[in-house]
């Protein structure tokens, strides 16, 4: 379960909640029966429909990147999503933008070769430099060669450069909350627990046991 309360369809009332809950569920009530075409169960919508006028404004984001008004290559605007998805660790991210590059018509091998992208030989140059652009906004914080920015503008636009720029980085604020609030199929606890000494073992030991290994 995410970790904020989900709105129920008897307490939805916002004209924005509404409306996504008919287009995204049909006649359903999203809590107690969830789930989406993608396999997905449907919580980010129903998380966020706490907020209604953020709702409002993600679902507007949604719109932009998918406008006819964009110059940039949705291959290459998707590419851009589904790596920082995969930087990020956000399954539900990763996931579903593995599933929009299918519908695009990309073949397998790319979208598998997306997490390792700096090995495999099936993109081109273009998609290359997409690619590590995204891992200078996600892993570096925007912090990006001056070399690689000018490989990029030797290919795309300066409205191209602004849109994938815009993109790749709401679709990293997307993985950073899904994973926060554990929407989707972000909700998993954390790995990263201690693993307890054998039962019955002795503390004081355990940690003299350590010590003589720090010192070897």
């Amino acid at each position: 379960m995410p970790r904020l309360r989900q709105v129920p369809r008897a307490e939805a009332t916002a004209p924005i909640v509404t409306a996504m809950y008919d287009y995204i569920f049909g006649d359903r009530d999203p809590v107690r029966e969830p789930g989406t075409e993608s396999g997905s169960p449907g919580d980010w919508w129903t998380v966020f429909a706490t907020v209604p006028d953020i709702l409002e404004h993600a679902v507007q984001g949604f719109g932009i990147y998918r406008s006819p008004k964009r110059a940039l290559d949705p291959l290459l605007r998707e590419l851009g999503q589904t790596r920082v998805g995969w930087v990020t660790q956000s399954l539900f991210v990763f996931s579903q933008h593995c599933k929009s590059l299918r519908a695009l018509g990309v073949p397998e091998e790319k979208i598998q070769a997306v997490a390792s992208w700096q090995a495999a030989d099936c993109f081109d140059e273009v998609e290359r430099l997409v690619l590590a652009y995204a891992d200078y906004l996600a892993y570096d914080h925007g912090r990006v060669p001056d070399g690689l920015f000018e490989k990029l503008r030797h290919h795309l636009s300066d409205e191209e450069i602004l849109e994938l720029t815009y993109i790749t980085t709401l679709y990293l604020q997307h993985a950073v909350m899904s994973r926060a609030l554990r929407t989707e199929f972000d909700d998993v606890a954390d790995r990263m627990v201690e693993v307890p000494a054998p039962e019955g073992s002795d503390p004081v030991e355990v940690g003299r046991y350590l010590s003589r290994d720090r010192e070897s």
